[in-house]
């Protein structure tokens, strides 16, 4: 039997990067997944890509905002009956800048897209795994919950929240039979680290994106969304139901705790 056979999860930002990776892997394992994603054109063609059938269905909209995130979660519910694994993977960095020139505006909206997506959907998921007495939650944080770069201020910060987040719901929520993690990738070359963390650092080509954010680690190589995905795939499997309330870096050996 598959791992993650006759289980059903939501993944959001699912429909590229990391998301995806994790989505298809969970697939792979035997769940059902339910994904989102802001372009209802882009989620028709990642159900087509993914070839799931009707183990496979999508969510849109910007889990920024709160009727979206929360109704990620009740769609996995109202599709397949129940929900056992949210993954927590939307967010990113908006406009970079240092800190004396961020707006309020973008302030807020990193937050959004960060840390309150990242609390309401386990919120809303919580109300179903606490019950059932089973769940996992799995945050995708990043080594900069536990670093930091310049121009990204926003980010950082959300992310460093969201790791003592996880913690603390951890506490919560273990003698419930749910786990409740974060993971925390290095970089890895997706279109949107590529595009965004690139422009923060003032760096132009891959080369150079890669050489900044690998220089002080141990593998001197960017993380693969594939080596993600078997992470989460691990997390979300009766092989990780001992593991709650960790921050785990998965960064090719940069952040050492």
């Amino acid at each position: 039997m598959s791992r993650l056979e006759g289980r059903v999860a939501a993944v959001s930002g699912g429909t590229r990067g990391i998301g995806r990776a994790i989505a298809e892997a969970f697939l792979d394992e035997g769940a059902s997944v339910v994904i989102n994603g802001r372009s209802a054109e882009k989620g028709s063609a990642a159900l087509d890509e993914m070839g799931g059938g009707d183990r496979v269905a999508f969510w849109p909209g910007s889990v920024a905002d709160q009727r979206v995130a929360e109704g990620l979660v009740d769609h996995a519910v109202e599709t397949y009956g129940r929900i056992d694994i949210l993954v927590c993977n939307a967010g990113g960095i908006g406009d970079t800048a240092p800190v004396v020139e961020m707006s309020d505006e973008e302030w807020q909206y990193e937050l959004n897209l960060n840390l309150n997506h990242t609390f309401w959907t386990t919120r809303r998921a919580l109300r179903h795994m606490i019950p059932q007495g089973s769940g996992r939650v799995i945050a995708i944080s990043s080594v900069e919950g536990k670093v930091a770069k310049p121009n990204i201020a926003g980010y950082t910060a959300n992310k460093h929240a969201i790791n003592g987040f996880v913690k603390s719901v951890a506490r919560e929520v273990g003698v419930n039979g749910v786990t409740v993690n974060a993971i925390c990738p290095g970089i890895v070359l997706t279109d949107m680290v590529q595009e965004r963390a690139g422009r923060a650092q003032g760096l132009g080509g891959v080369e150079e994106l890669v050489s900044f954010y690998t220089a002080n680690t141990a593998l001197r190589r960017p993380v693969t969304v594939e080596e993600v995905a078997a992470f989460a795939v691990h997390l979300a499997s009766e092989e990780g139901a001992g593991f709650s309330g960790g921050t785990i870096s998965l960064d090719g050996g940069d952040a050492y705790y």
